[in-house]
């Protein structure tokens, strides 16, 4: 197994953020440089040991949906190779994780999309039949798929904080109603989209969020990541049903194994309180969550 690459270094071109995962260099006033790293978060917390191969897998399962959604909304993505931008003896940082992007006015909100109840979802809708303020029938389980997706925002974390999920109203306070109308409709759009590709492939999409900007003519435009596994819950369809009769978590193809791992994790004698440093990750945690990764990739593009 390769060692991974943990952070990349660009002398090229100047570095404008380090995310959870991605770095993000300059290329000029009109274009990013985005380098998948092999980074992964959970928790908000980024992890001590790479993911070798993830950045590879993250990019070429976003650029597999971007290709299949751009008939229902533009992209960021330029059609440059990313290589082209570099120093020659750079070109392997970059090459198969990077995308060539127009930098855009990113908007300060999630879109999160879900399908099925799952992860904060459930949480909230134990205490109160609700998630981010959407009404919800009673008797939902663990995992039961909704009877139409809804949108549930978020406020967009710095890193080491917790994303906070937020109501439709407080969204339109933030960006203007018409813009957060906008994005609710074409989120739930894209979701129905890629569920319905995703699940002809063996996969069920229970969420995902979605990161849109703005051109500098005001139009709308899916940017960042789109349906990776850092950013939806996928669950292959034959290990769903029995795992929701039985009330637990569908196995999955996203960080959910890592998520399981840490929750019973240990750290100077006591459990892991999800604020970094993260205690080190076994191999065989790290080699699971690669073949996760890769079973995804190959399932969707198979």
């Amino acid at each position: 197994m390769t060692n991974g690459l943990l952070t990349s270094s660009i002398s090229s071109l100047p570095l404008l953020a380090r995310g959870k995962v991605r770095d993000n260099y300059a290329v000029g006033n009109d274009r990013i440089l985005m380098i998948a790293s092999d980074r992964l978060s959970a928790f908000d917390v980024v992890m001590g040991e790479p993911i070798p191969g993830k950045g590879e897998l993250l990019t070429q399962m976003a650029l597999f949906w971007f290709a299949h959604l751009q008939d229902i909304i533009p992209n960021h993505l330029t059609g440059d190779d990313p290589e082209s931008v570099v120093k020659p003896e750079e070109r392997a940082q970059v090459r198969g994780r990077s995308m060539l992007v127009k930098r855009l006015k990113g908007l300060p909100v999630e879109a999160v999309v879900r399908g099925y109840l799952a992860g904060s979802g459930w949480s909230e809708y134990q205490q109160d039949q609700s998630v981010c303020g959407v009404a919800l029938s009673a008797g939902l389980k663990n995992a039961s798929k909704l009877p139409e997706p809804i949108f549930t925002p978020a406020t967009k974390a710095e890193i080491g904080d917790h994303d906070e999920n937020i109501s439709f109203e407080r969204m339109s306070q933030i960006v203007g109603a018409d813009l957060a109308a906008k994005v609710r409709e074409t989120s739930i759009s894209l979701y129905k989209t890629a569920a319905e590709i995703a699940l002809r492939k063996g996969i069920i999409i229970a969420d995902t969020k979605f990161e849109f900007g703005l051109d500098e003519k005001g139009a709308l435009v899916l940017m960042d990541e789109v349906l990776t596994p850092d950013s939806s819950r996928f669950w292959p369809v034959e290990g769903y049903e029995a795992a929701f009769k039985e009330g637990r978590n569908p196995p999955s193809y996203d960080k959910q194994f890592v998520r399981d791992w840490l929750e019973q994790a240990t750290i100077n004698g006591g459990f892991w309180g999800k604020k970094a440093p993260a205690p080190p990750l076994p191999s065989e945690v790290i080699e699971k969550t690669a073949a996760k990764y890769r079973e995804a990739l190959q399932r969707l593009t198979a």
